[in-house]
């Protein structure tokens, strides 16, 4: 069974998946941040466009295909036999983590988009709040998955 033929290389798809949700986590952590500082620029300056610039890099060649690859590795790592308890409370509560890290992935594209229109509808302090979101996201996926405390 082709499922089965993964279990020899289940420490290289561990070892991949965590390396692809370490690049993400990075963007996820930068980003927000860029935006706290592209709201201290005037729209339409240099800087401004500098600031488009490297929010479009981070999010494009680096926080997305990080994502998919976590997303790849992390799909072949539960349909390794043994794997996943479906029925651990813990395996629920990482997984409703991960589909938040998805949402705020998205709404991260969502004001990439908006800084590039120049229509940025958000304060400094909206996206120094929204920047601890992945934070605290990553507590819980890491405590669920280490301690399974539950």
């Amino acid at each position: 069974m082709v499922i089965d033929a993964l279990l020899p290389w289940i420490r290289w798809l561990v070892a991949f998946h965590i390396m692809s949700v370490m690049a993400w986590m990075a963007g996820l952590f930068y980003l927000p941040r860029l935006f706290v500082y592209h709201c201290q620029v005037a729209v339409g300056s240099a800087e401004s466009q500098r600031f488009k610039i490297m929010e479009r890099r981070l999010l494009k060649a680096i926080m997305t295909p990080a994502m998919c690859a976590s997303l790849f590795f992390g799909v072949l790592l539960m349909l390794t036999p043994g794997g996943v308890d479906w029925h651990a409370g813990w395996w629920h509560t990482k997984l409703t983590a991960v589909f938040c890290m998805f949402a705020f992935h998205g709404c991260c594209a969502r004001w990439c988009k908006e800084f590039a229109a120049d229509q940025n509808r958000h304060s400094e302090k909206f996206y120094r709040i929204a920047n601890e979101v992945p934070t605290i996201l990553m507590m819980i996926i890491v405590i669920m998955v280490v301690v399974r405390p539950f």
